[in-house]
């Protein structure tokens, strides 16, 4: 349902906003303002430990025993009631279909029981807007680079609501690659914030890692799966089914750890500045999960300074997956763009500009 004039909304009006992409329950209340009045995030990490990643059917079960306790502590937090909240915005896609469609539906209730507009945001678009969150001045437009455990793409944002798909990765997100990287050197659940503390300890350029696609100027794409497939080589040998890494000393899974990490930076990157020299954009806005990566902050923090790219990198307590980033709802409800009760999961990656 659209709306054509633009809505006065002062600077006080709540906003909630609801969060159940992957494995993370969130959900937080939103001032136009960029406050915070009340959030919270319940985590499935010790559900899906003992199986190496995340298993749909459980995070979805999971999702469903946590959305209300999950909204009702934000309120509570927040200090307020139904009367005080002017819309229910939700993670409608991309994201796992069981997880979606639990957050979707108690978004859809609440809207219904308050009598409130409800408003779907992507989930990727989101991770791009928390770049700029308390930020006095607009992030917009720039090039958008999400990389997280399920996305590594580049797009261009002309505005908060106003993108394109540029490229992205082809197989593996690099929060993917990292999370199997680490359970082949046998490393705890999830892999990659202890992969990346290990290879503080390694030598970055003790193993030629390739860096596939990196050279390939003529496309914006990404790919980790061959480096991955190279790692799993060189702990095992080639051919070999076996990947167990009890054989390797200390060292030498520092070492691995460390040249793996410096190939994903690398292929990051050098695909990113591509991105912003074709696209001519001013800026380059990077957020998900794998952003809050020390490594990678600084080494994009050190070539945007060397070719003079404005860069603006989500605070790391954004980067993860959080109901906060849903203040990008504010973008629509300005201009009365609100969805109707009709309003579904997409769980697939859109590499288009979303549909209304």
């Amino acid at each position: 349902m659209t709306h054509p004039d633009r809505l006065e909304i002062s600077n006080d009006a709540c906003l909630l906003a609801i969060e159940s992409t992957c494995d993370e329950t969130a959900a937080a209340v939103l001032t136009r303002d960029g406050r915070v009045l009340g959030e919270c995030i319940a985590t499935q990490e010790s559900l899906h430990e003992r199986f190496a990643g995340v298993v749909p059917e459980i995070a979805a079960r999971a999702h469903l025993e946590r959305i209300l306790p999950v909204i009702d502590t934000s309120m509570r937090q927040a200090g307020i009631g139904p009367a005080q909240i002017c819309a229910i915005a939700v993670a409608t896609h991309p994201g796992l279909p069981g997880s979606l469609l639990v957050g979707l539906s108690a978004a859809k209730a609440l809207a219904l029981a308050w009598s409130k507009p409800l408003i779907g945001i992507n989930h990727v678009q989101a991770h791009i807007y928390a770049c700029g969150i308390g930020k006095p001045e607009s992030i917009f437009p720039c090039v958008g680079l999400v990389v997280s455990g399920g996305h590594t793409n580049l797009y261009q944002c002309n505005s908060p609501i106003d993108w394109s798909y540029l490229g992205g990765t082809i197989d593996d997100a690099a929060g993917e690659a990292f999370d199997k990287v680490g359970v082949m050197l046998g490393l705890p659940f999830p892999g990659g914030p202890h992969l990346s503390k290990l290879a503080q300890d390694g030598d970055p350029t003790a193993i030629p890692f390739p860096r596939p696609m990196l050279d390939d100027t003529s496309r914006l794409d990404l790919s980790f799966s061959g480096l991955k497939t190279a790692v799993r080589y060189r702990i095992a040998g080639v051919g070999k089914q076996d990947w167990n890494s009890h054989h390797l000393s200390e060292t030498e899974k520092a070492d691995i750890a460390a040249s793996f990490e410096q190939a994903v930076i690398d292929c990051i990157v050098g695909k990113s500045l591509l991105a912003v020299k074709r696209t001519e954009l001013p800026r380059l806005c990077v957020g998900g999960g794998v952003a809050a990566n020390r490594k990678l902050r600084k080494q994009l923090s050190d070539a945007c300074s060397l070719h003079h790219i404005e860069l603006h990198i989500a605070d790391p307590k954004l980067c993860t997956d959080n109901a906060v980033m849903g203040a990008l709802a504010w973008e629509r409800y300005q201009v009365g763009d609100f969805d109707s009760l009709d309003l579904d999961a997409q769980p697939g990656l859109l590499r288009h500009r979303p549909k209304r």
